[in-house]
Parts: C-alpha cells; sequence; structure tokens
C-alpha cells in the first residue's frame, strides 16, 4: 500500500511513519525533493533524489562528493546550494553550463577558463577574470570585450583581430588595435561610423594604416 503510493505521488512519503528503504527509494525516484521528508536517507536514497531532480540537494546535509557531482549533472544551476563545492564539482557544472560560475565564490583560473570555453558570455559573471579567459572568451566572439574592464592591449587586440567592429566596446584604443580592426572588419562603412564617434585624433596616425582604411573601401 505504501509502496504503490509514493510510486504516484513521492511526497506522500512526508505522512509516513518508519518507511522502509524501499519506500524511501520509491519515493524520491517518483520526486527527488522528497527527501526533504526522510530522516537520515542513506547515501543510495540521497543518490536517487538528486537523479531525479538535482533541487534535492538542498535538503541533504553534507553531501559527498559523488552526491554532489550527480546533482549538478541533472541541474547546474544547483551548485548555488552546495557550500565549498570541490574543483571537480565546480568544473563539472560550467562544463555544462558556463554561467553556473555565477554560483562560484573565487573560481580558480582553470574553472575560469573553463566557462569561457562553454560560453563565451560567462565572463561577465566572473570578478577579476584571469587574462587567459578573458583571452578565450574574445577569441569566441570580439563582442565579448564589452564585459570586460580594462580590458589588457593583448586582450583588445584578440577581440577586433575576431571581430573588427568590437573596437566599439573600447575606450582609447591603440593605433595597432585601430589597425587590426580596419584589417579585419567586415563592413568598412560601418567601422568607419564607429571611429569618427571615437575622436580619433588622425593626425597621429601613420599614413600606413591611412592607407589601409583607404584600400578596405574599395
Amino acid at each position: 500500500m505504501q509502496l504503490t503510493a509514493v510510486k504516484q505521488k513521492g511526497w506522500l512519503i512526508e505522512y509516513i511513519k518508519n518507511p522502509s528503504e524501499k519506500v524511501k527509494l520509491a519515493a524520491v525516484k517518483q520526486y527527488g525533493c522528497a527527501i526533504e521528508y526522510i530522516e537520515n536517507p542513506s547515501e543510495a536514497v540521497k543518490l536517487a533524489a538528486v537523479k531525479e531532480d538535482g533541487n534535492a540537494i538542498q535538503y541533504i546535509k553534507n553531501p559527498s562528493e559523488r552526491i554532489q557531482l550527480a546533482a549538478v549533472k541533472q541541474n547546474d544551476d544547483v551548485i548555488q546550494y552546495i557550500k565549498n563545492p570541490s574543483k571537480e564539482v565546480q568544473l563539472k557544472a560550467v562544463k555544462q553550463n558556463g554561467y553556473a560560475i555565477d554560483y562560484i565564490k573565487n573560481p580558480s583560473k582553470e574553472v575560469q577558463l573553463e566557462a569561457v570555453k562553454e560560453n563565451g558570455r560567462a565572463i561577465q559573471y566572473i570578478k577579476n577574470p584571469s587574462e587567459e579567459a578573458q583571452l578565450a572568451a574574445v577569441k569566441k566572439d570580439g563582442n565579448i570585450i564589452e564585459y570586460i574592464k580594462n580590458p589588457s592591449e593583448k586582450v583588445q587586440l584578440e577581440a577586433v583581430k575576431q571581430n573588427g567592429h568590437a573596437i566599439v566596446y573600447i575606450e582609447n584604443p591603440s593605433e595597432e588595435v585601430i589597425y587590426e580592426a580596419i584589417f579585419h572588419a567586415n563592413n568598412i562603412t560601418k567601422l568607419k561610423h564607429i571611429l569618427a564617434e571615437k575622436n580619433i585624433d588622425w593626425d597621429k596616425i601613420s599614413d600606413e594604416t591611412k592607407l589601409l582604411l583607404e584600400i578596405k573601401e574599395f
């Protein structure tokens, strides 16, 4: 009777006194968060719960790394419910969804890099991202430099090499950055408008760069 009930509605275990292991497993397999109503669940019950719904981990005290990994595999966002997730757990989450790094405090350079490899725009959720992570992000999409504070010239160059128009997000670009932006722009008319708005002092720009701009116009 109990087994049949929880197989249909796992939350009913809340009203069952001293449920057997079999009943507990059946309940969480049907509704992972039913583990909230189970006292001292076994590792097997915990694992079954997070496999059904990663959110169930918020009801598990001191989950083992195995449980944590299973939970983020089911739903990467649940890393927000894990205190001090291990490096392996962090990597598992960001490799599935780069944005999961938003829930990780002080991510290592390796974790940052994996996050932006999965989704370059994840860089916006990283405080003080490493230059390596910045480079990996803009190599995927130059426009991502919009989310990077005070990018180095190296990062700026990689951004405009990927997309010349990304110079729109760069303050006071150097001549080298301007040159690369012109060289890699796929719409020179659009780029000229961008450069015009930057109030560049063309008297200080070399003839080589000016010539490139003229050549690209033809």
